[in-house]
């Protein structure tokens, strides 16, 4: 009996012990997160998900901001690398140019997520929202809108698998009614890192292509949109021409508000940072990215690349469903309603 008690107290002394090397371990992670492109709007909302995850747990955080640079972000790894990072955090520039940088990250021993584009590696763990599926929300948002006629389609940046993965989920929604000649594909283009400007400059030569006879705008992201309707607000069209958008902007949504743009697929970046900042941890204390919760296999890449993912669902918001964004609290109410016209939207009433 004595020997058992012993065990059983040398047990529970390890188990002690481990428990406090666990804890202890948290705080000597460091997390490096490369951002591809720090400028826009909704990576701060991610980042201070990220940054409320890791400081709970004790664990640092370092970043670098590509500046939309691929070849930038080739050194920005390398030096978060260097500064000890534990378990990065990539928001690919350009989804192959990236390719290097994370061979070096596995070559070392550093897990890499590939935060919310994809990088087809076999060694990455992809976190995302399903833009697929974020790609037929559009779709079926736009179509309701205007069933027929013109339709132009701003999409993103070439390098970022995500454009082409929402362009697949558009034109699945779309195809039965472009195959029946209801809706004619007048303009179609990639953006060049997503810029807003660089839409309303593609937009703008769409409309002059086609002296000004576009029905229907289908935006990749809300940043993309914005540069949409003021290319349509010169030419007296905002409100009369539908335009999708995602990521849940606040100028977007004050825009659905407005009736500039139809929808906005709301993807809740804080839900994105927590998931991902959680599973930063558990790579770097060791555990294997499948035993992670919510992992599912994915090949859906250009390449088909099998990995390990987890994909949030996201949700559509017009200005049928203000109130859920606002009672989330991602925007106050007189952020959505500013400008608003009384008696025009229900919700801001």
């Amino acid at each position: 009996m004595k020997v058992v008690a012993k065990l059983a107290i040398g047990a529970a002394l390890l188990a002690s012990a481990s428990a406090m090397a666990f804890a202890a371990s948290a705080k000597d992670v460091t997390v490096g997160v490369s951002w591809s492109n720090f400028q826009e709007e909704r990576w701060k909302t991610d980042e201070a998900a990220i940054k409320a995850v890791l400081d709970k747990a004790g664990a640092k955080y370092i970043s670098a901001d590509a500046q939309a640079s691929p070849a930038k972000q080739l050194t920005d790894v390398e030096s978060l690398i260097s500064k000890g990072a534990d378990v990065l955090l990539i928001l690919a520039m350009d989804n192959k140019a990236i390719l290097p940088a994370v061979k070096k990250a596995a070559d070392e021993g550093i897990p890499v997520i590939a935060y919310d584009r994809l990088i087809e590696n076999p060694n990455v763990l992809y976190i995302t929202f399903d833009n697929i599926g974020v790609g037929r929300m559009m779709g079926k948002a736009i179509e309701a809108a205007k069933p027929a006629g013109n339709y132009a389609f701003i999409k993103g940046d070439k390098g970022d698998a995500n454009a082409d993965f929402l362009f697949s989920g558009i034109t699945e929604v779309l195809k039965p009614a472009m195959d029946a000649g209801k809706i004619k594909d007048v303009g179609q283009t990639y953006t060049d890192g997503w810029k807003p400007d660089n839409a309303q400059k593609e937009m703008e030569q769409i409309l002059t292509k086609n002296n000004n006879k576009v029905d229907a705008v289908v935006a990749e992201n809300d940043g993309m949109a914005g540069g949409v309707v003021a290319a349509l607000a010169a030419q007296g069209m905002a409100g009369s021409v539908p335009v999708t958008g995602q990521d849940g902007d606040h100028a977007a949504i004050n825009r659905v508000a407005l009736g500039t743009q139809t929808v906005s697929i709301w993807k809740d970046a804080r839900d994105l940072g927590h998931v991902s900042a959680q599973a930063a941890l558990d790579l770097a204390k060791g555990k294997k990215r499948a035993d992670i919760e919510g992992v599912k296999p994915f090949s859906g890449g250009p390449n088909h690349v099998k990995l390990d993912s987890i994909l949030l669902t996201p949700l559509p918001v017009t200005r049928d469903n203000l109130d859920v964004i606002v009672d989330k609290g991602w925007i106050t109410k007189a952020e959505v309603c500013a400008g608003v016209k009384p008696g025009t939207v229900k919700f801001c009433d």
